[in-house]
């Protein structure tokens, strides 16, 4: 892997100089035939893939009218142009939106609109030839689809749907990024995105017991596949063994625990992450998601809670209720027996946060919010979550409920800058299936916005922890904080700081 060099931070944010090319030999790997294979795709570019791949190009067109909208309605206004962090931290024109989304109208042009068959040259229309493909492959693997793009666009196109799209083409045609199509499979196969296998999750469970035992001798149990408990937590598989992830799912447990709320994991569903939305393909979401309901009515549960995962929220709140009848939509029996089964006197599915925020409310969990005075506190907003979903009954309470769990477990809390948060908040670098170290470099330079916003309340406020809920956020921040000058854990979970002031002796047990 080639020496990375974080870009300097800016004292005073400003569109970059632009540098041609600079990001053109940064690619993830390619996927296998046997990767590709074992999802559906095919394995390789094949004879004619250059007509499978306008016949699927126009197959979507048809089927999501906003995605011909997004192709029909750019007047290449540059709006999006500064707004991307890829493009901030690598200065190559590609990285900005209206430059990406180009890649694929330019192609949209030449097949589908009168005057690109006609005079295909005078209204910049491409031929699909392999160079363009290779170009799509590069570029379109730049982008995150954080959709922070789409908040300044005057016309509201979402650079996310557009690269979804070319992802799914890409991989219609044979031509798939090796890291998620093989955490895909791994969820197929075994249930999560790790490949952890249902005996070895169980062992990480029984030694997180004992972990937390010996910590404050109260006996905190994470379950495994147990039936007729009132809560189903689906949480990334992050959670179970790295830090600072397990940390929050500790204290899920602790919410759990204290609250007196019976609840468990499931070995068929343990993973909340869901990788199809990254390669925008529906038929993956569905299957992915379909673990979830079975599990659930496997084990006769009443609430379905999401752990601190961004995507896994977005594809939770976003489409469970259509694609599987997790919440009101689904139609099949399977969905219709679920809704008969699941409490609908409370939101389904939930978020985590908005679980705890909930008790907080009712009083039923007591803080010592002294223990985590050791900790200067910000708030970073994950892109899904901000700009995707929702929480609790109140507009912008996907901003709101994690800053005021905060708040009630710890005295010490500093916002970033108003322009770097909320619906403006900007990507950690590392989103949309890009957590690879193949790419390293991007991200190292995808992640600076975010890092120039930290350093400025870390040298004015004295923060030392930035806490976020996305699992994706908390891998990325701990391999690049570094770059720029900080201890990687400085980053953490939400909920890690309901555990560290949670009284477990609260628990009615």
């Amino acid at each position: 892997m080639a020496e990375v060099t974080a870009p300097a931070l800016r004292e005073f944010p400003s569109p970059p100089p632009l540098v041609p090319g600079a990001m053109e030999k940064s690619r993830p790997y390619v996927a296998s035939e046997k990767i590709q294979q074992a999802i559906g795709f095919p394995g390789q570019l094949a004879d004619g893939w250059e007509g499978r791949a306008i016949e699927h190009m126009g197959t979507l067109l048809g089927k999501y009218r906003s995605l011909k909208v997004f192709m029909d309605s750019c007047v290449h206004c540059g709006a999006c142009a500064d707004k991307c962090h890829y493009f901030i931290g690598t200065q190559d024109p590609k990285n900005m939106p209206v430059a990406r989304q180009e890649l694929m109208r330019s192609v949209y042009r030449r097949y589908f609109t009168l005057p690109g068959k006609l005079f295909p040259k005078l209204v910049g229309a491409r031929d699909l030839t392999k160079d363009v493909l290779d170009e799509w492959y590069t570029y379109f693997n730049q982008c995150s689809e954080c959709r922070r793009c789409s908040v300044f666009c005057p016309y509201g196109i979402d650079t996310a749907e557009v690269t979804m799209a070319a992802k799914e083409i890409l991989d219609y045609v044979g031509y798939g990024q090796k890291y998620t199509n093989e955490i895909i499979g791994k969820v197929h196969k075994v249930g999560n995105n790790l490949g952890l296998p249902g005996p070895a999750l169980a062992d990480t469970l029984t030694g997180l017991e004992e972990d937390v035992k010996e910590d404050t001798g109260v006996d905190v149990r994470f379950p495994l596949d147990e039936q007729g408990a009132e809560v189903l937590l689906v949480t990334p598989s992050a959670d179970f063994f790295a830090e600072p992830h397990v940390d929050s799912l500790i204290g899920y447990a602790k919410v759990f625990h204290a609250a007196g709320i019976r609840w468990t994991l499931s070995s068929k569903a343990s993973e909340a992450g869901n990788f199809g939305l990254f390669i925008g393909n529906y038929e993956q979401l569905r299957t992915i998601a379909l673990r979830i309901r079975e599990a659930a009515l496997e084990l006769g549960v009443k609430r379905i809670i999401v752990g601190e995962c961004g995507h896994a929220w977005r594809v939770a709140y976003s489409f469970w209720n259509t694609l599987v009848g997790i919440g009101a939509g689904g139609k099949d029996p399977f969905a219709i027996q679920l809704q008969r089964q699941l409490d609908q006197s409370v939101r389904q599915p939930m978020h985590i946060c908005e679980f705890t925020w909930d008790l907080i409310q009712r009083g039923a969990l007591k803080f010592d919010k002294e223990a985590n005075d050791h900790r200067v506190i910000t708030f970073h907003d994950s892109c899904n979550v901000a700009r995707a979903s929702r929480m609790g009954d109140s507009p912008g309470g996907q901003f709101e409920i994690p800053r005021a769990i905060i708040r009630a477990v710890a005295n010490k809390y500093v916002e970033m800058a108003p322009d770097t948060t909320r619906e403006k908040t900007f990507c950690c670098g590392g989103g949309g299936g890009l957590l690879t170290d193949e790419l390293l470099d991007l991200r190292v330079k995808g992640a600076l916005p975010r890092m120039e916003a930290l350093r400025a309340v870390a040298d004015r406020h004295g923060v030392n922890f930035m806490a976020t809920i996305c699992a994706i956020c908390k891998a990325q921040f701990t391999k690049v904080l570094p770059y720029y000058g900080f201890k990687m854990s400085m980053v953490g979970g939400v909920h890690q700081l309901v555990s560290t002031a949670i009284r477990l002796n609260a628990a009615p047990h």
